[in-house]
């Protein structure tokens, strides 16, 4: 009995340890902004919401935005989808998207 106590355990230990954390950082081309304020910050406030997302930096002269995130919550496509989805998914489309070195804290 004591055994399989033990074998229960160890499987319960081992089937419920998570992942670590895994990040990665994002360059894309956003095509549709027309103002910075208006868009850019509108594109980075709604990405900012997303679970998984630490780190966001749009920015509207360069027509680019920066993001980093967590690949265990969300991936490359939710973050277009995100982007492409914003007031109604007819202002933004997401031309290219590229990874970078993993980024926390820079900007343009």
């Amino acid at each position: 009995m004591k055994k399989i106590i033990g074998v229960l355990v160890f499987a319960l230990l081992v089937f419920s340890c998570s992942k670590g954390e895994e990040f990665k950082s994002i360059e894309i081309d956003i095509k549709g902004m027309t103002c910075e304020i208006g868009c850019a910050k509108l594109i980075q406030s709604k990405l900012y919401k997303m679970d998984g997302v630490s780190y966001v930096n749009i920015n509207f002269e360069a027509k680019k935005g920066k993001i980093t995130y967590n690949t265990n919550k969300i991936n490359i496509s939710d973050v277009v989808k995100k982007i492409e989805g914003i007031a109604g998914g007819d202002l933004y489309f997401v031309s290219k998207t590229s990874e970078i070195p993993l980024i926390h804290n820079e900007s343009y």
